[in-house]
């Protein structure tokens, strides 16, 4: 087999890519649709009542982060982010997670999506979404260092 001189930088490219960290151990998640095991609530941030939607995203972003701080970072954000995977959290009535629903799963390191749904699990419950409009439903973006740990998108925005 003959390579170019563009072969072998494709190849030792492509061979860098597969030399990286090690790849964080995830915690197991429910099945999607069921409901986790009863946990203490987190009580970093106190379940409010929200007067609107941003308001109670705010709210579960900060409880996110707050249930997650080993896995969290703050600060700005790097130039380039390893990965930026999307959720969409769907509620029960008492705003335990109902199901949550993938929106944007990264190319690169694509356990991150695992490592977003445990942290979203870990916050839970986030309080009562019954005086609020339905669907019960909120999204997050999860935004991943090199490192694997994330800063919330709608936490970066107020910072």
């Amino acid at each position: 087999m003959r390579f170019t001189k563009f072969g072998y930088a494709s190849v030792l490219t492509l061979l860098a890519g597969c030399i990286g960290a090690p790849t964080p151990s995830v915690k197991p998640t429910p099945p999607a649709g069921s409901t986790p095991p009863a946990k203490e609530p987190a009580a970093a941030v106190p379940a409010v009542k929200a007067r609107n939607w941003d308001d109670y995203r705010l709210t579960a972003a900060h409880r996110i982060v707050q249930a997650n701080v080993a896995d969290s970072f703050s600060g700005p954000l790097p130039q380039r982010l390893q990965s930026i995977p999307v959720l969409q959290v769907q509620l029960n009535r008492d705003g335990s997670v109902r199901r949550i629903e993938v929106l944007r799963t990264p190319k690169f390191a694509p356990q991150t999506v695992k490592l977003a749904m445990a942290a979203v699990h870990q916050a839970a419950p986030f309080g009562s979404v019954a005086h609020l409009p339905q669907p019960w439903q909120f999204n997050e973006t999860f935004l991943y260092n090199d490192d694997l740990k994330f800063q919330l998108r709608s936490l970066a925005a107020v910072e």
